[in-house]
């Protein structure tokens, strides 16, 4: 059993060593067939690629909403069919007295946040930042916001209660206003008011879901209700968080139950706020990104079609060209499955190497798009991965025709006819 065992490596060794001599000697030829598994997987890859970055680049967004917080607002996210904005249009916005008592009411609460922005022009040392969001929320927002500071400090419980004029900047706004000078401690300008900078946030960069933290400015929700007026307010908001060990459910429940209660709706009438959670915008993105996956599927295999046309069809004049060579091989004693084995190696090595080259070509498109969008699109192991499955894959199927087709010559007949 060893003994055959060793023989079988042996014919393997020799059918692979055939196999890419023939490719070595037949060059034009060779460069033909790996131009088109090279075009199929750069396009499949490239798409692949490309929804994975965009997929990846929304789901962070919205994670960094928060994945066990909870958002009272006027208007619920999603809905999916037709949407029935009628029936929301007239809700009131939530208000910062039903958030203080949501803090008195709610005993599964860890952290409750009120919150509403308007845009407005940022001015500081005869320097402008037009269409600047200006975020006026409660002192707990940075303990349920996932951002980061980058110098000074958020501004405290104290500060917030009282409506401080101070103000945390985006890296953008900052740097528009301040360009080479420390903004903490800086005045800026806000609705005719002046506001002390007491911080700024890292760069963060716009996100797919619309938000650009770069360019906001945060400051205390009971000062910006001293410059706004509370009936103008649009988009205001009450971000939840539940204690540790209570499920989202069981808070949501609870939360509807003191809302109801602030509003004093009867028993029978619908909410007129609504609670939403991230599941809901998670459980869109997962069709949404299902289609597109389909559709890049569907787009980038017809690609892959055309080269593993090209490939069989390629292997098939091998094989013809070839004919009398496999007659003597077989004559002189070569198995059909050596013969079966050196064209399957050519066309999976052609294959394998088209591929490669087809990935590199992903990997430098997509840095120069990245660079020329400021989009982080870039080419993952996994990608990677499915990029030299999928060619070998397809020098396999491509190539068994052939393949077989050559390992079943009758020795004299190939002479014959290749004579």
């Amino acid at each position: 059993m060893g003994t055959d065992f060793k023989e079988q490596l042996q014919l393997l060794g020799e059918s692979i060593r055939l196999g890419l001599n023939s490719l070595s000697v037949n060059k034009f030829r060779t460069l033909l067939s790996l131009l088109g598994i090279t075009v199929g997987i750069y396009c499949i890859i490239t798409v692949f690629a490309m929804v994975d970055s965009l997929e990846k680049n929304i789901r962070d967004s919205v994670q960094s909403l928060g994945s066990n917080v909870l958002y009272i607002q006027k208007w619920p996210w999603g809905g999916g069919g037709e949407y029935p904005w009628w029936k929301y249009l007239n809700r009131p916005e939530p208000t910062y007295s039903e958030y203080e008592k949501l803090k008195k009411l709610s005993r599964l609460s860890d952290k409750l946040v009120y919150g509403f922005g308007i845009s407005a022009t940022a001015k500081a040392l005869g320097n402008e930042v037009k269409g600047t969001t200006v975020l006026f929320t409660t002192a707990d927002y940075i303990k349920l916001w996932n951002q980061n500071i980058q110098a000074g400090r958020f501004f405290n419980e104290q500060e917030g209660k009282s409506g401080s004029q101070v103000c945390v900047l985006g890296y953008d706004v900052a740097q528009g206003l301040f360009a080479g000078i420390d903004p903490i401690g800086q005045k800026v300008q806000l609705k005719g008011k002046k506001l002390t900078v007491i911080g700024v946030f890292d760069k963060t960069g716009k996100s797919l879901v619309g938000n650009d933290n770069d360019q906001n400015i945060v400051a205390p929700a009971s000062f910006g209700l001293r410059i706004v007026n509370p009936n103008s307010i649009e988009g205001s908001f009450i971000m939840a968080r539940p204690i540790e060990g209570v499920s989202l459910a069981e808070y949501k429940n609870e939360l509807r139950q003191h809302m109801r209660a602030i509003r004093r709706l009867k028993p029978k009438v619908e909410d007129n706020f609504a609670l939403n959670e991230i599941s809901l915008i998670s459980a869109s993105l997962d069709q949404i990104f299902n289609i597109v996956t389909i559709a890049g599927i569907f787009i980038g295999g017809f690609s892959i079609l055309v080269g593993g046309f090209g490939i069989a069809n390629i292997m098939f004049v091998s094989v013809k060209e070839r004919t009398s060579e496999i007659g003597i091989r077989k004559a002189l004693g070569a198995p059909a499955r050596f013969i079966l084995q050196q064209f399957l190696t050519e066309s999976v090595a052609l294959c394998f190497v088209g591929g490669l080259i087809g990935l590199v070509l992903v990997g430098i498109t997509l840095l120069v798009v990245s660079g020329i969008l400021e989009f982080p699109f870039y080419l993952s192991a996994k990608n990677i991965i499915q990029g030299v499955v999928i060619s070998v894959v397809i020098g396999l199927v491509s190539g068994y025709a052939p393949a077989r087709s050559a390992s079943r010559l009758d020795p004299v007949e190939a002479i014959r006819q290749g004579s």
